[in-house]
Parts: C-alpha cells; structure tokens; sequence
C-alpha cells in the first residue's frame, strides 16, 4: 500500500536566475518557492506562458542547476545527485522529442538501453506499455505515420520504461483534440491508480481539476497559492459566475452598466464576468439595468475565477 505521507520532492527556497553569474541584470524566472510532493499524488503547477512552471520542472528533472535554495528529490540532492534522481524519473516534455526514424515499439527498446535494462526486460516492458497506451497495432508502424494524440501516447510510454517512481509531465495534452486529452487523462489517472506520483504543469482548467489532488499557482516566479482545486475555488471564488457576451462596439457601454451589480467583476476581452452565489438572480439584475447581452451563461467557479482572482488576468494571456 502507497504510504502518502512520504515526501518525494521538497524545495525550500527555490530560486532560479538565468543570467550570466554576478549579473546583476539577469532574469529571475523562479523566485524562492517551497512546495512538497508526496508519493502517489498528482501535483500540479498552474500558470500562465512565463510564470515559471518549466524553469520549475526543468530543475527537478536535474537539467537545470538551481540557483539558490534547496531541492531534495527521493531523499537526494538534486545539485550532487543528478544522475541517480535521473535514473527514478519519467519525462515527457512539452514537445514530443520521439524519433521519426524509428516504430513505435524501437523507440522504446533503444531509449530503454540508455538505463542499462536487458533486451528480455525491455521486450517484456515495450510490449505491456504499448498495450498501455493503447498503440499495441502500431508497435511496427513507423512514427511519422502517428497522430498527435498518438505522439503524445508514445511519449508517455517511453517515459515509464524505466518504471519510474515520479514522472513529470510538462503542458501534456497542449495541441490536442478533445479525444486525444480525455484519452490521455485516462492513462494519468490509471497511473495514479497504480501508484505512481505525478508533477504535472498546465494552463488547463479542467485538466487540472481532473487530475490534480493538489497544485500550486504561480506568476511571475512565485507562488501565490496552494491547495486542493476544491479548496481554492472556495478560498478565492463566489459560488458561480455570469458570463456575458457583447456585440462589437458596445461592451464599453454595457460594461458600465453592470457594475455594482455582483461582488466582483472582470473585464476580458471578449466577454464581462460577474462573480456572484446566485448567477440567475445577478442575471436578473442585468436585465433590469436594461442590459441585453448577445449571450448569457451562469456556471460554476472555476481555477481559472481563482487565477483571475489571483492575477488580474486570464490564464491564457
């Protein structure tokens, strides 16, 4: 049985400046964050494009030396200890790094051969991960004759040929067909399931509340907060929001006439939300205020009100 109270990755202080050494002006792209991962969970990272999720992920996958602070990995030193955190890890990057010139099953014997496992070992391996990722009738296909969502499968098999206790998982399903994601978020949660911790970076919503048992928000290099999807929906969010949906040009005007009316409001480019406990009764309230939307929609709060929240801005900015 899974003891999840074991600590898998700690990072204390965790800082990393891009820059010449002594360079007063180099870029600080992660600025002194602490968070712990333990074992069997899903862990997220939740950011937008710059935030410092794969400056994160890249030191824990001990290609990337930390500038300051510490961070421990399966009870090692991720500075002195690289090469045997490697060994424990899965990887898959954001871009799928699978050779072209290789089938799908090849791809898995060679890249099996860098951690030193025998061919019987890797045969055994290759074939019950194909199976896995369900791309055991294309075990002999040639790769550029995949799909992205297949790609992105392959990658993952390739990952958990080692039989890794951690993998990381950067921006996994980014450019995939809704198909492909959910197919892909089956395999995650059965690796979960199976035991296996997982660190995963997204700007993914539902992604996240999928898969995560917990995650972190960052912007701009730090950690603005931490906790179960649930409990930060809770912390930062009203119960539901009003999207409204303008016609060009008039926006401005409508926008204006809508303020005061929820506890909070935010203006984004295409469309005005109004964070309210009752989405039908704020509606109600526009309405009145001779406000005619293109388009009205009340749903639950979600992480990406908990970024607005936290941010000012949406995640995909």
């Amino acid at each position: 049985m899974t003891d999840s109270s074991t600590v898998l990755i700690d990072a204390r202080g965790l800082k990393k400046v891009y820059g010449r050494p002594g360079d007063k002006a180099g870029f600080t792209a992660v600025d002194g964050i602490d968070f712990q991962v333990r074992r069997g969970e899903a862990f997220g990272v939740l950011g937008a494009n710059g935030a410092g999720k794969s400056s994160t992920m890249r030191m824990i996958a001990c290609v990337s030396p930390v500038t300051a602070g510490s961070l421990r990995i399966l009870g090692y030193d991720s500075g002195t200890d690289g090469a045997r955190i490697r060994a424990r890890l899965g990887v898959v990057p954001q871009d799928d790094t699978i050779d072209t010139e290789l089938t799908v099953r090849e791809n898995l014997l060679i890249y099996g051969r860098y951690f030193g496992l025998p061919w019987k070992v890797l045969r055994e391996r290759s074939s019950r991960l194909l199976e896995f990722t369900r791309l055991s009738e294309k075990a002999d296909d040639a790769v550029a004759t995949l799909s992205g969502g297949m790609r992105r499968r392959l990658t993952i098999a390739r990952a958990l040929i080692n039989e890794p206790e951690i993998v990381l998982l950067d921006e996994p399903t980014t450019g995939l067909d809704p198909q492909a994601r959910h197919l892909l978020w089956e395999r995650l949660f059965q690796l979960k399931q199976d035991g296996v911790t997982l660190l995963l970076t997204t700007h993914y919503m539902d992604e996240a509340e999928q898969l995560c048992d917990r995650l972190v928000v960052m912007d701009a290099g730090k950690i603005v907060a931490e906790g179960t999807p649930a409990e930060l929906i809770a912390r930062y969010t009203l119960r539901e929001v009003l999207e409204l949906r303008f016609a060009p040009g008039e926006r401005q005007t409508m926008t204006d006439k809508c303020r005061g009316l929820a506890e909070r409001m935010e203006e984004l480019p295409d469309r005005l939300l109004l964070s309210t406990d009752n989405g039908e009764e704020t509606l109600s309230a526009v309405h009145r205020q001779g406000v005619q939307p293109l388009t009205a929609l009340v749903r639950r709060s979600s992480l990406e009100d908990v970024f607005l929240t936290l941010t000012g801005r949406s995640l995909l900015d």
